[in-house]
């Protein structure tokens, strides 16, 4: 059996996701001069599902001169960006092309198709000025077709399962193709938008001006949490305040070495102070047992709490950051 530190060690090893695992899952998808902020349109917003769990904007323009998003770029791109940049490569643009010119947002949202559903599905939203007529004409060129989801036209990509719609001329729905329909659903008013989320509306006001940020519902909290605190979230304490945890957002900058601000809503005061001190047990933990690099990591967070909320702020050098990517840690959660 476990000892005590043992375990509090393996439960604890969890807490450093909070900085890279959780703004990992979509977060750094691409590195792409500095704009002031990541802030999506109306009709990219009407094109995100009601019952969204977690929803991430990123500010291509604001990563470019970054040596840290470069680096993070190449460690955790996902799979969805890598197809989709592919298979628009292949089958709409010019070889000599790249997506990433014409990118000025790229959004994803992580959602429910039924809000009863457990289930949850992708889909991207990219902003920018696309040269639309040059992407549908070669499209006709190939002979893809599109399909209609009423007045929308849908067009496969390549061999990848993915589709694409342009909902205007800046804006581009892509995903699998059931995901694709149901965010052209929202969009068009056949089922509920983000914008009748009151609660996400609210959050992504705090938020919407860094270069880089993600908002996450109920749902999509606790589930954060728990992977943050690993065996930490089966103890009672959570168990206690694990419900009352009731949105999260955060944002990321990279402006002046990396900057990432966290903050946890839970309506109450004796909520909050549970996960702070949850978490600054965590952070004394792995002090003991990390790398240099982790050590120097957590030196830099700061956990607090006030009136119903939980905040956690981690600021690095790209040097100090560029470390924290080569340590083993880093490199056990991301492949």
């Amino acid at each position: 059996m476990e000892t005590m530190r043992e375990l509090g060690i393996s439960r604890r090893v969890e807490l450093l996701k909070v900085l890279v695992r959780i703004s990992s899952v979509f977060v750094l998808l691409t590195a792409a001069g500095l704009a002031p902020a990541a802030q999506l349109s109306t009709d990219g917003r009407g094109a995100v599902p009601h019952d969204v769990q977690q929803l991430v904007v990123i500010d291509y323009r604001a990563m470019q001169n970054s040596t840290s998003a470069m680096d993070l770029r190449e460690r955790v791109m996902p799979p969805e960006l890598k197809q989709f940049d592919e298979a628009l490569r292949k089958s709409a643009l010019n070889d000599k092309d790249n997506i990433d010119q014409y990118v000025d947002q790229l959004a994803f949202a992580l959602f429910r198709p039924e809000a009863s559903s457990d289930a949850l599905v992708t889909v991207g939203i990219a902003q920018g000025q696309f040269p639309e007529q040059d992407i549908l004409a070669n499209f006709r060129k190939q002979k893809i077709k599109a399909t209609l989801v009423r007045t929308n036209k849908v067009y496969p990509m390549a061999k990848t399962g993915m589709v694409l719609c342009f909902v205007d001329a800046s804006t581009m729905v892509f995903g699998a193709k059931d995901a694709v329909e149901k965010a052209l659903d929202a969009r068009d008013g056949v089922s509920p938008s983000l914008l009748s989320n009151a609660s996400m509306m609210d959050a992504m006001k705090t938020v919407d001006s860094a270069p880089l940020w993600s908002i996450l519902d109920e749902k999509g909290t606790q589930t954060m949490m728990r992977q943050v605190l690993g065996e930490a979230g089966s103890l009672t304490d959570f168990e206690t305040v694990r419900k009352r945890l009731q949105a999260s957002w955060y944002g990321m900058d990279f402006q002046h070495g990396v900057k990432f601000d966290l903050t946890i809503s839970t309506g109450d005061s004796f909520t909050a102070a549970t996960i702070s001190s949850l978490l600054t047990a965590a952070v004394l933990v792995r002090k003991m047992s990390g790398s240099d690099a982790e050590k120097q990591a957590l030196s830099e967070t700061n956990i607090a709490s006030d009136s119903g909320r939980m905040s956690i702020h981690f600021a690095a050098t790209d040097s100090d950051f560029n470390g924290l990517l080569h340590s083993p840690l880093f490199q056990s959660m991301v492949h």
